[in-house]
């Protein structure tokens, strides 16, 4: 009876992060996008985020050492500089360009070629050799680029602009997470836990994209009435407290990913970012009026088939032990946040399973 019982709970465990992961990640895309109709300074509400994201960081890492009675890693500035910084850049404009986009093109948009990274992950994965060499990388790469491609055909919403920016935060994207794998499977850093990840990686990240916030939104925030020009209290603390919102769901994003790894696999999270993607489409037609076409349709399908044609080869090479990625030895339980020892100890995009290291994070916002 208790086989049984103990399957149920743990099936009710994991429907219960996927469903606290889609809470954060689907929510945060609306969010900004909603956010952005009246308030357009993509990368300005970007950097608010990052020193939410610091902020709770730290409080959550002050927390673990008053429980563990632990310290907390401190890397010292040449490890820091050289290693840390190179991730961070790459963090702060994949997110940058990713919010920025949400200017110009529609939800259904976003989340599509947005699914690319993971074109652009497998790339650098080879080039860094995290990755083997594979045949079947091929019809992978092909399935997702002719959906993208069938996805954007005569669209009667696609722009341009938009359209040039998530895909160019894509390929960063490609670069962020390779590096960040490299970062965190670095055990003489102390970097598995993602809450220090986090917490190191904020301050570059937002020195690195402060100069393009100067340059593009700089003069015009410096003039706006909704912030550094108002006249009364009411709409400023309107700004503040929408922003705040938005930088809460970044880091219960990033916090939710690692919860849900840490209890079930990478896996989990490849399969149920793949079900994000239609549940994201979905909802985007339905409340935000976005237009798709049959074909439009069909392009998402086939760019799917692809993700998870990935996703089936990554599994089967695990389960048959066959070196289809570079195992990561990162196992450093003194640094697991408390409520999550008893979890695996790995976490897709900042870790990896130390036995079944099946797949890169393609999901983060």
């Amino acid at each position: 009876m208790a086989g049984p019982i103990h399957f149920l709970c743990k099936g009710i465990r994991t429907v219960g992060l996927v469903f606290l992961y889609y809470i954060f990640s689907i929510g945060i895309t609306f969010y900004n996008k909603w956010l952005m109709k009246g308030f357009h300074y993509p990368l300005f509400m970007t950097l608010v985020h990052l020193i939410i994201i610091f902020c709770l960081s730290a409080l959550t890492r002050q927390i673990m050492l008053c429980w563990t009675g632990k310290p907390r890693v401190v890397l010292n500035w040449t490890d820091y500089f050289r290693k840390v910084a190179p991730t961070a850049i790459a963090s702060a404009l994949d997110i940058g360009l990713s919010n920025w986009s949400l200017l110009f093109i529609t939800i259904s948009l976003y989340t599509m070629t947005k699914s690319t990274a993971v074109l652009f992950i497998l790339c650098f994965s080879l080039i860094f050799k995290l990755e083997e060499p594979n045949p079947f990388l091929i019809p992978v790469v092909l399935l997702i680029s002719s959906g993208l491609f069938m996805f954007t055909y005569k669209s009667t919403q696609f722009n341009v602009e938009g359209f040039v920016l998530v895909l160019l935060a894509s390929f960063i994207g490609g670069i962020r997470w390779t590096l960040t794998q490299i970062l965190t499977q670095k055990a003489e850093l102390g970097l598995q836990n993602p809450i220090d990840t986090m917490f190191h990686l904020q301050p570059v990240m937002f020195f690195g994209l402060f100069p393009l916030f100067l340059f593009n939104e700089g003069l015009a925030i410096s003039t706006s009435e909704k912030l550094f020009r108002v006249t009364e209290l009411s709409p400023l603390l309107y700004s503040l407290c929408a922003l705040s919102i938005g930088g809460l769901l970044a880091f219960g994003l990033g916090f939710s990913e690692f919860l849900l790894v840490s209890k079930t696999s990478s896996l989990t999270l490849s399969i149920a970012g793949i079900f994000k993607e239609v549940c994201t489409l979905l909802l985007a037609a339905a409340l935000m009026g976005d237009k798709m076409s049959s074909l439009n349709w069909l392009g998402f399908t086939v760019c799917l088939s692809g993700i998870s044609l990935h996703v089936g080869i990554k599994t089967y090479y695990s389960k048959n032990k066959v070196p289809s990625t570079r195992p990561l030895n990162i196992r450093s339980p003194e640094l697991e946040l408390p409520l999550l020892q008893q979890g695996r100890d790995g976490v897709d995009g900042f870790a990896a399973d130390d036995e079944e290291d099946e797949d890169e994070d393609v999901t983060l916002h």
